[in-house]
């Protein structure tokens, strides 16, 4: 990645806050100034597994607040900017959002030697279904995700990949230079076609299909931007052939609870008709008893078990688990899309049981 790592002289200044179990301080140790209003935090990356991660995740930042507006922390997703097993740390871009308090705060305020508190990374939008060609389709800071995989991509395969990204201008780019070089050293293998508003006018769907090579049954689509270029990437990339299982959208929900507040011990629940669920979870099996209208979340949770989740609102993908057996209910799912569904991914934090005897795995 772009820029030079600076280590502080003096000790962390911490942006003081409540620490659950789960979060953790993440000392800054670079601040890359992208482009005019996008910067680049680079976190030294704490010991332990617990911030592994695959490319395409987020980090979930707890943002200080403002009196003004009654609140006291401002809990953001940012996108790891980084490849896992190419960079040493962990890196987050945010673009300034117009009236966007966090993302304007992080870029005025972020600056070496100090933390912020974040969760571990989760999230949904990765390469999963193995493919032998990548179309990958970003527009603005929707590039940051993209990279990750990009670069993993390059450095772990031999599929091709070919990039198409759309801004409002040359200036606008974010990772110009480093989506160069790496053009220039991968040769043939990797295409980056820029769509600049400036030239071109807004994306569509016809356009943006005619750039794309002819995919194979195998060929997977990554998108990630605002949701009308979503749409218009969708629609192009199923214009040139792609299976529509095998186009993937990043999805963009507003979190509007506290992820990092401690959860509230789950109500008693009755266990009279209770379903029986048996989960593996971090390399061990449990049987437990699931009453029918309590989330699984709050089942395992109360249970002891440590299971893992960021926002509980059904739009980040953090608690994530494969259905193995039974049926279950989803109050709410703003992350999955239809591909993962198909494969038995449910969401732990909107899963009630609508079957006597289930089995969940999580990863």
């Amino acid at each position: 990645m772009r820029g030079s790592v600076r280590v502080p002289d003096e000790g962390a200044e911490h942006v003081d806050s409540p620490t659950p179990a789960q979060s953790h301080p993440l000392e800054i140790i670079d601040v890359i100034e992208e482009t005019a209003d996008a910067v680049s935090l680079v976190f030294a990356r704490p010991a332990g597994e617990h911030f592994d991660y695959r490319p395409g995740q987020f980090l979930t930042l707890r943002v200080p607040g403002t009196p003004e507006d009654g609140t006291t922390w401002a809990p953001r997703c940012y996108s790891l900017s980084s490849t896992p097993g190419l960079d040493d740390h962990l890196q987050v871009t945010v673009k300034r959002t117009a009236g966007g308090y966090a993302s304007n705060w992080l870029c005025d305020n972020a600056k070496p030697g100090m933390t912020l508190e974040s969760l571990p990374p989760g999230g949904r939008f990765t390469v999963r279904d193995e493919p032998d060609g990548l179309l990958l389709f970003a527009a603005g800071s929707g590039i940051t995700p993209v990279l990750s995989i990009l670069r993993a991509a390059l450095s772990g395969g031999t599929a091709p990949v070919t990039l198409i990204y759309a801004n409002r201008d040359r200036e606008s780019v974010i990772f110009d230079a480093a989506l160069t070089e790496l053009q220039e050293a991968q040769g043939d293998r990797l295409t980056v076609i820029h769509w600049l508003e400036s030239e071109r006018g807004l994306p569509a769907a016809a356009a943006l299909a005619s750039l794309l090579p002819p995919p194979t049954a195998a060929t997977s689509a990554y998108l990630c931007g605002p949701a009308p270029f979503m749409d218009c990437a969708t629609e192009a990339a199923g214009a040139a052939g792609v299976d529509g299982a095998r186009i993937h959208r990043e999805a963009f929900s507003s979190l509007t609870g506290d992820s990092f507040a401690a959860v509230p011990a789950a109500a008693p629940a009755s266990s009279d008709c209770a379903a029986t669920v048996t989960v593996d979870l971090n390399g061990a099996t449990t049987t437990l008893a699931w009453p029918r209208e309590q989330v699984l979340l709050d089942t395992l949770l109360a249970a002891g078990l440590d299971a893992p989740y960021v926002c509980r609102e059904g739009n980040c993908g953090g608690c994530a688990f494969r259905l193995r057996r039974g049926e279950v209910e989803m109050l709410v799912n703003d992350t999955l899309d239809d591909y993962e569904l198909g494969t038995g991914v449910r969401l732990a934090c909107q899963s009630l049981p609508r079957a006597d005897d289930l089995a969940v795995e999580f990863d």
